[in-house]
């Protein structure tokens, strides 16, 4: 796969160390909201739960409004490398996650389940993004481009809300895959027949012990008048 470039690669280009570093953490992050564009366009398509796919079609356009703040800022901090660079690093994430669309779709026994498993992916790239961003936030800070930095703490808390959804979405989806792919029969069945039937036995034991012990008492009683 091409290299993505480096700091080094960007100061033949600019001569600036400063310019040079930030431009290669917001080269990555372009990168890689254009890889999430299609995958979460590929997931759209496979989503048939009405709030689930809602809300991917607003992350969608969160998404790709990120890859336009994300090229402006670039352009505002190396323009000589931001034209090639941004097309180059796009083009080859969006071959990336195209050519992981179609695992995507095959995975899953039932609808429901391909849907658990696009949202645990999506999940799973979160605290990537949420990272990225604070990073290129620090970094910004830290020389002084207060633009920058403004622009990830906004995307920042965008990949954080997006979070706070999925995490809540799981279970749900998990729910929802269990009704359709377990019989209700099986569900919850297994530690509740097991606890019935050790409730059971429990019960049969004690009722033993009661009339064996009535037993022995009414015994030692008739003794005792005989005796008498």
């Amino acid at each position: 796969p091409p290299r993505r470039p480096g700091a080094e690669d960007l100061m033949a280009d600019d001569g600036s160390a400063r310019e040079a570093k930030l431009t290669q953490y917001l080269l990555e992050a372009h990168g890689k909201e254009k890889e999430l564009e299609v995958a979460l366009e590929a997931h759209i398509g496979m989503t048939t739960r009405a709030p689930y796919k809602k809300r991917l079609t607003e992350h969608l356009k969160e998404t790709r409004q990120h890859s336009r703040l994300l090229e402006k800022q670039i352009k505002k901090v190396n323009s000589k490398a931001a034209s090639n660079r941004t097309k180059a690093t796009s083009q080859a994430n969006k071959l990336i996650a195209t050519a992981k669309g179609p695992l995507h779709s095959i995975r899953g026994n039932s609808e429901n389940e391909k849907m658990l498993k696009n949202a645990k992916t999506e999940y799973f790239n979160e605290p990537e993004a949420i990272a990225t961003y604070t990073a290129i936030e620090a970094l910004a800070t830290e020389l002084g481009d207060k633009d920058t930095a403004k622009m990830a703490k906004q995307i920042r808390r965008d990949e954080e809300r997006m979070a706070g959804f999925l995490e809540k979405q799981i279970p749900i989806l998990t729910r929802q895959m269990v009704k359709e792919e377990i019989p209700a029969s099986e569900r919850k069945s297994g530690s509740n027949g097991s606890s019935r039937r050790s409730a059971g036995k429990s019960s049969k034991s004690s009722r033993k012990k009661s009339t064996s012990s009535s037993r022995k008492s009414s015994g030692k009683k008739g003794r005792a008048k005989s005796a008498a």
